[in-house]
């Protein structure tokens, strides 16, 4: 009798044991290696996992609004991949691994691919991006879109705010900017809404809101990752990559994604003869700094605070530290500022040209489109001035500001004009790194 009751107890300690390791995985903060990890030995499942991210945005997206929209299909595709990790049948890099995508990059299932416009919505796609294409290959399960600044941020908009979407908000100061247009991807990795995301970039689309949500996110050069079925801007500046929570996590996604894509051909077939043998994740190296060259131009950490120059100084130090060679007060020009505003001038021009070019044969491209072209677009906009208006952004009061700076500093008001693509990074590099120091407190009513 005493040998049953100590069986029995036995018994129970089991399965409170196995109970145990069933839900010792820690899914905040979770890496897709730990994720892996977990699968392989039996500490999680993708169900489990999908669950927990769609639970995530179900309690924070009605705070911080990074998710425009969730796939219904997520859980189905969570549970097939489980059924083949347990048939010993799961391949690819990123099996059960949830990921969510840029409203511009497009699917073609449940989800819409919309760029943040109500003028797309119930639009209809003949195939998936090519990222998005690739992405499945590598078994990731497509959890939803995240939101952006609407087309991309090519209209001027406030950062992360898109008609479908309303404004996203940085986790980590809520008043602070999300910065974008990759405003949700950002955000939505940061506050544990996804294992990680895809973001795309013309111009600081993918670096600026990681660098202010404090994620990671990786830019690649252009034609590495297809732009094929990605809502455009310019075919000469578009690009897709990464935003994840660690280097490493960005970089299994990296891999997962580039490559040669027959819908973006010349771009990608140039790009793709680079992409090392093996991926990129055998690069990732705890003493990968050794040796390494690393500039520092002069002008770009001007008129930032003591506190913010002394984590800068402290990065340079650590990556000193670690091996790196890196030298500072590189000359890149005469006159930095002036380099700057020439360059997005000139480049404001060519992205008017091509933008139109480039919407109008991605309109075309689709089985159906509530609108046809860019004309179609501004029609629409006008139609609906209630529901697609945006919060106003002081773009005249700003600007005043500049042209008193400009005139101050460099004896003229005669800023080149700029397309409201750039112009706010035009903006954010001439008050608030060039001038923030000498002009930018006692000039502070052209802010409010």
């Amino acid at each position: 009798m005493a040998s049953l009751q100590l069986q029995a107890v036995a018994a129970v300690l089991a399965l409170v044991a196995g109970a145990g390791a069933a839900h010792s995985f820690e899914f905040h903060e979770a890496t897709v290696e730990a994720i892996q990890l977990g699968f392989s030995n039996g500490t999680l499942t993708s169900t489990a996992l999908v669950r927990f991210y769609l639970d995530q945005i179900g309690r924070l997206n009605p705070l911080l609004h990074a998710v425009i929209e969730v796939n219904p299909d997520a859980l189905r595709q969570a549970k097939h991949a489980d059924a083949e990790r347990r048939r010993g049948t799961a391949t690819g890099s990123l099996r059960g691994v949830p990921v969510l995508l840029k409203d511009n990059i497009a699917t073609r299932d449940a989800l819409n691919t919309t760029a943040g416009s109500l003028a797309l919505l119930g639009s209809v796609v003949k195939r998936d991006a090519g990222v998005a294409a690739r992405l499945r290959r590598a078994g990731a399960v497509v959890l939803g879109k995240a939101s952006l600044s609407e087309w991309a941020n090519f209209r001027p908009v406030e950062a992360g705010w898109s008609a479908r979407g309303g404004q996203a908000r940085n986790p980590y100061v809520l008043s602070s900017t999300p910065c974008g247009s990759s405003a949700g991807s950002g955000v939505a990795v940061a506050a544990n809404m996804a294992a990680v995301t895809l973001g795309t970039e013309t111009d600081g689309s993918i670096l600026c809101p990681s660098s202010f949500n404090s994620v990671v996110g990786i830019k690649p050069t252009l034609g590495l990752t297809s732009r094929a079925g990605v809502v455009p801007i310019t075919p000469l500046q578009d690009t897709v990559g990464p935003m994840c929570r660690t280097v490493s996590d960005a970089v299994h996604v990296l891999d997962a994604i580039v490559g040669y894509d027959a819908q973006d051909a010349a771009a990608t077939g140039a790009a793709s003869k680079y992409i090392p043998h093996g991926g990129y994740t055998q690069f990732l190296k705890k003493n990968g700094l050794k040796g390494k060259r690393i500039g520092v131009p002069n002008g770009f950490f001007q008129g930032y605070d003591q506190t913010q120059l002394n984590t800068y100084k402290q990065h340079l130090a650590t990556m000193r530290k670690l091996g790196a060679v890196v030298i500072e007060k590189l000359d890149v020009a005469a006159n930095l500022t002036a380099l700057f505003v020439e360059i997005y001038s000139k480049e404001g021009i060519a992205m008017q040209a091509e933008f139109k070019l480039s919407i109008n044969a991605y309109l075309a491209d689709l089985v159906y489109s509530p609108v046809h072209s860019l004309a179609d677009i501004i029609a629409f906009n006008n139609k609906h001035p209630v529901e697609v208006s945006a919060p106003k952004k002081p773009t005249e009061s700003i600007f005043r500001g500049i042209r008193l700076f400009a005139t101050l500093y460099h004896g003229s008001d005669d800023l080149p004009w700029l397309c409201p693509n750039v112009q706010w990074q035009v903006v954010h590099f001439l008050l608030f790194k060039q001038y923030r120091s000498r002009s930018v407190k006692r000039n502070s009513q052209f802010f409010l």
